[in-house]
């Protein structure tokens, strides 16, 4: 796919964002795209940063490596995929916000990290209602220590939760997952006292109902970048 065709693809997802958000009597403003540019070259991302596009989202730590590298600093880079234990030195201080937190042991890791650094990493939960196998994700039943200790902790800011809901080919049986996450983000916000403001829900396939559902950050890649290439 060439530059402009992304740039289109890029725009039209914007457009529908903004109207799924005023559907649900929000501002365009507060839904954030990343771009999900997992296994797309780095001049994929160089094209729609320069069209405007700042927030980008990576899988694996050594491909998001070497993007850092060759990209502006300017970049907002977020990690969204499955990070084991012994990638986390790689990972805290260089991506503004890990969207995967799911288990007590990785968020330690983690703020002892972001402790020996002497930084704050924003994090965000991320929980498997469904209760998936094939998922990461922690699943509710399991939360509340990890809850508790996030609320606690110095070194990371809790900024809110994460969701993959089961896939469907219709984005509207979907809905109620990301309307029980935004419930349970509510009931974490009132037992905890923080702002937990952030939602990351919604994918190429149903990024209009998770934002009239809540959603603040939505990750799309296939829809502005194309198929991946896996080869």
């Amino acid at each position: 796919m060439d530059a402009a065709e992304m740039r289109a693809r890029w725009r039209e997802v914007l457009e529908r964002m903004a109207a799924a958000a005023r559907t649900a009597g929000r501002e365009a403003g507060d839904v954030r795209l990343v771009a999900v540019s997992k296994l797309h070259p780095a001049d994929a991302v160089r094209a729609l940063y320069e069209a405007g596009q700042r927030e980008f989202g990576e899988n694996y730590v050594q491909e998001a490596e070497a993007k850092m590298a060759a990209l502006p600093p300017e970049i907002s880079w977020h990690f969204i995929g499955h990070l084991q234990t012994n990638k986390v030195r790689n990972v805290v201080g260089r991506f503004s916000l890990i969207h995967g937190v799911d288990s007590l042991k990785l968020a330690r890791s983690l703020h002892d990290r972001a402790r020996a650094m002497g930084l704050v990493q924003d994090v965000l939960v991320q929980v498997n209602l469904a209760g998936e196998s094939q998922k990461s994700g922690i699943l509710e039943g399991d939360l509340p220590p990890l809850a508790e200790f996030l609320a606690g902790c110095e070194h990371l800011r809790w900024r809110g939760l994460m969701l993959m809901p089961p896939f469907f080919d219709d984005p509207e049986r979907a809905r109620p997952w990301f309307a029980r996450l935004r419930g349970m983000a509510e009931s974490l916000r009132a037992g905890f006292g923080l702002p937990l403001s952030d939602l990351s829900m919604g994918m190429t396939g149903d990024f209009e109902a998770a934002i009239e559902e809540g959603a603040t950050l939505v990750r799309i890649g296939t829809r502005i970048f194309g198929e991946r290439d896996t080869n």
